[in-house]
């Protein structure tokens, strides 16, 4: 039951993104205001004061109103609107906040505390609005990797990949030791489908900080896309510390399945649906093991239970259809298989199937529709001429069976032993009788 992988690379890409990698941008985490101050002339500094001490406490609303009277007698005062948007933000009055950045940085484009605060205010709501105010920064704080780390994370959640990977690049040079730089870098860059160097970067991020866990689930993710032998232990590595994610432990359990580990992968789904509901992709994979050992009871009972979160699932009926032929359960089998085509009338792997469930089942008329409506989608393969052969034997039509099983022949060339004895058989005695009856 081949199918997209939900939950694979890209599956744990929402882990590896989760907001607690991330600078807060509460005003705890935003720039302290300590920005260049002018010297007024009282009582206007003794408002600034009173503002500071306010924001010292964290009594924001304490501060709004001597700060707005500093700005009604200076409205050109840079300082005052960072202040007063510091306190807006703790407010969670983010409009006006924003309002007052964007006043403070017009009126000193070089304060780039103004650009920091404004971009994280923006981040979550506009992120490529944050990195426009990210890229100031920048330019005034080359030699940073925190403004570089941060302009980098703005434009990953504005879909700009490439971008981002540029910046966390210079991240990683001004600070090697940087791991929220060197996580994200890695993240983006196996986000970008690169692997190999989001490989690097996850190590360089471990380096920093051993007890990592998305970090270790970066790395292991990076290691299975690249097919190595030690992404099964990086990944049994991140459940070390994360025992309980269900989703992990699946992307581990499918390693295993593709690498023919087909008892470990049971084992593993096991571990992680103890004591948790059964997700349908756990299902799907767990039926993939069992049709993969030919158990075929078994795998019919897994793709029941999924069929009932699914009921509409196309490539579930086709696996049960499958798994009831294997059986030889021949009518449950013809009847999945039909709700599969009656769905996608151009389904390879359910219409032959059904050409076999008809055949074994004796149903030579419809086995023979079946066949022939393969043939206008697929060159015929050897099975599929087999089957017209053995039905135009059992319904008499004689030289319509010898001219099938002749082409099955020439195209199985020995790779079926059983069924090319019947078809040498049955051609010999058929060729007698046909030359008997024209006598």
């Amino acid at each position: 039951m081949k199918r997209p992988c939900a939950s694979g690379v890209l599956g744990v890409l929402l882990l590896l993104g989760r907001a607690g990698e991330l600078p807060a941008q509460a005003p705890a985490g935003q720039t302290t205001p300590h920005a260049r101050v002018q010297k007024l002339a009282n009582p206007l500094n003794d408002f600034l004061e009173e503002a500071r001490k306010a924001i010292d406490r964290q009594d924001y609303a304490a501060a709004v109103e001597p700060l707005q009277k500093v700005l009604a007698e200076e409205p050109g005062f840079a300082y005052a609107h960072f202040q007063l948007a510091y306190a807006f933000t703790g407010l969670g009055r983010r409009e006006e906040a924003r309002k007052e950045y964007e006043r403070a940085v017009d009126l000193d484009p070089k304060l780039v505390e103004g650009w920091l605060n404004l971009g994280l205010l923006l981040l979550d709501a506009e992120p490529g609005a944050a990195a426009a105010a990210f890229r100031h920064a920048v330019d005034l704080q080359p030699a940073q990797s925190r403004t570089q780390f941060l302009l980098g994370y703005a434009r990953e959640r504005s879909g700009d990949l490439a971008s981002a990977v540029g910046a966390y690049e210079e991240a990683t040079k001004l600070d090697p030791r940087d791991y929220e730089a060197a996580f994200a870098y890695g993240r983006a860059l196996l986000r970008l489908n690169r692997p190999v160097e989001a490989e690097s970067r996850f190590r360089n991020a471990l380096a920093s900080k051993p007890d990592s866990a998305p970090a270790r689930l970066g790395l292991a993710s990076s290691l299975a896309a690249q097919k190595k032998p030690e992404a099964a232990a990086a990944f049994r590595a991140y459940l070390q510390l994360k025992p309980d994610d269900q989703a992990a432990r699946l992307d581990l359990a499918r390693l295993l399945y593709s690498q023919g580990q087909f008892a470990t992968a049971l084992a593993e789904l096991d571990a992680g649906e103890a004591g948790q509901p059964v997700s349908l992709d756990a299902l799907r994979l767990r039926a993939d093991v069992l049709l993969a050992q030919s158990r075929w009871d078994d795998a019919a009972e897994v793709l029941q239970r999924a069929l009932a979160q699914a009921p509409g699932d196309g490539d579930l009926h086709a696996a049960l259809g499958h798994a009831y032929l294997e059986k030889k359960d021949y009518a449950p089998a013809e009847k999945e298989l039909k709700a599969v085509l009656a769905q996608n009338p151009k389904s390879l792997a359910a219409l032959r199937d059904l050409v076999i469930a008809y055949s074994v089942s004796g149903d030579c008329p419809e086995a023979l529709g079946a066949v022939d409506q393969l043939a206008t989608m697929e060159t015929l393969k050897g099975g599929a001429w087999f089957v017209r052969g053995t039905c135009y034997d059992k319904m008499g039509h004689v030289a319509e069976a010898i001219e099938a099983y002749r082409k099955f022949l020439e195209l199985d060339a020995g790779r079926n032993d059983r069924e090319e004895f019947q078809a040498r058989e049955r051609s010999a005695v058929l060729t007698r009788e046909l030359k008997e009856h024209k006598r």
